[in-house]
């Protein structure tokens, strides 16, 4: 197999191109999924919620962007870990990742069904799930993927999407509908809405993977982040709240598909404008899913040349040049996400890895700054250390407090931990080092043991 260094990458994307692939990887979270928060919080519990959320995102992605500039390899914070902590911090590490991205495609893929079924009802929700999962397995493994360009514009077109739905109800927004049966504001129901804020931003840190293919990237990253979390914070802010205004949010608060659902309110579930809309919104939740199919497979296949999963998920396609088991393998993982989970417990597995992978690798960033001080760093996270610290603080709240509420989904993402902390001691990976370009470097050890 060729290994393209970081070196013969090409620095071609632009901040725009940042700003698609970003809001792309995100823009369906503003689609459907938040609005289960709103059980728990009520609709202001739920705005504070999102405010905190927030500003854990803000302080992370900065952060995270030192070490992805610092140490552009395919697997992400695994890679991070892995030089900061060592085989057993790559090994949680990738393990979040992996359960981060692998969950938040079955939960899209949910949303997708459920988009199809508002538009034609005998259209049944898992089976249309089932089915994207299957023609974007082989799209994939085809070869077939979006270029930058068709990013910027399938996010253009989602943005505008949403643009013209806050333009549709605003005028049917009342204060009144937004504030009434609004529960007392309580600790609890706040916390317990978290995985719901959590997923408005879900995934943005997956743009931080092309990072060594970015023309000036100290000047340019923080270019394509910063207009890429105002676009997803303002869009998140002005859906949740008008949505939450035209009628009984309690009507909205437990479907898959709350958006169409609200213009259908406002105008009619005949109206031209309601059908059009969810047929638009397909396109956005598309893009999400192709992006997280793409980066779970590149996860997958990044630990399997590693050795941290089973070798042959790191095979390439001869062919189509893709990594099709590793690709394989997600679609197997989602397949049985479908059939055993909802939608909202596919969200909170999915922020549970999520929220873990942004604690290991704000550790790694404080490990890395004392035990690597010399180390090349394109872009370094401002105010340290206050935004790694204020990221790690918020994100393990979040991880503790989602666990506590959670606790059945907790043992299921704890038992899969621990298994395969077993399978990995019991193999001896442990022993085994990594080198740069993602091979292993065998002990002669293991060589004579075998």
């Amino acid at each position: 197999m060729e290994h393209t260094t970081a070196g013969q990458l090409k620095r071609v994307l632009k901040p725009i191109h940042l700003w698609a692939i970003a809001v792309g990887l995100v823009i369906s979270g503003e689609y459907f999924g938040w609005n289960y928060g709103w059980k728990d919080a009520g609709t202001i519990g739920f705005l504070i919620t999102t405010g905190v959320v927030t500003i854990m995102y803000l302080t992370f992605i900065f952060s995270y962007t030192e070490l992805t500039t610092a140490i552009p390899h395919a697997g992400g914070a695994f890679a991070y870990a892995y030089r900061a902590m060592g085989p057993f911090g790559g090994l949680v590490a990738g393990y979040a990742t992996l359960v981060e991205f692998l969950f938040a495609t079955p939960g899209i893929a949910f949303a997708l069904g459920s988009y199809l079924h508002f538009l034609y009802p005998d259209i049944s929700v898992l089976g249309s799930a089932l089915f994207f999962n299957v023609v974007f397995i082989l799209l994939n493994i085809s070869g077939v993927k979006e270029s930058a360009a068709f990013s910027v514009f399938i996010t253009l077109l989602a943005v505008a999407e949403l643009l013209l739905f806050m333009g549709i109800i605003a005028p049917s927004f009342k204060m009144d509908n937004y504030l009434a049966n609004a529960m007392p504001l309580n600790w609890s129901g706040m916390i317990a809405a978290l995985p719901f804020a959590v997923w408005f931003y879900l995934a943005i840190e997956g743009v931080a993977q092309v990072a060594e293919e970015v023309k000036d990237p100290k000047r340019n990253i923080p270019k394509g982040y910063i207009s890429a979390m105002l676009t997803l914070v303002l869009l998140a802010i002005g859906v949740m709240v008008l949505t939450g205004g035209i009628t009984d949010w309690r009507k909205l608060s437990n479907l898959d598909y709350p958006l169409p659902e609200a213009i259908a309110i406002v105008l009619g579930r005949s109206s031209g404008w309601t059908k059009i809309f969810a047929s638009i919104g397909l396109f956005g939740l598309i893009a999400s899913f192709h992006g997280t199919i793409l980066a779970s497979s590149r996860q997958v296949f990044a630990m399997a040349r590693s050795g941290y999963l089973p070798k042959g998920l790191s095979v390439v396609n001869a062919k189509f040049k893709t990594p099709h088991w590793a690709i394989v393998a997600g679609g197997v993982v989602s397949f049985i996400a479908l059939f055993t989970g909802t939608t909202s417990q596919i969200i909170i597995l999915s922020v549970m890895g999520a929220v873990l992978m942004y604690m290991m690798s704000m550790v790694s960033l404080f490990i890395l700054r004392k035990k690597e001080p010399d180390l090349e760093r394109p872009f370094k996270s401002p105010v340290y250390p206050v935004f790694p610290a204020i990221a790690l603080i918020i994100s393990t709240i979040c991880l503790i407090t989602i666990m506590y509420f959670n606790l059945m989904i907790s043992l299921i993402f704890v038992a899969g931990l621990l298994l395969s902390i077993l399978i990995f001691t019991a193999m001896g990976k442990h022993k085994v080092k990594i080198l740069n370009d993602g091979l292993l470097e065998i002990p002669a050890s293991l060589i004579k043991a075998e």
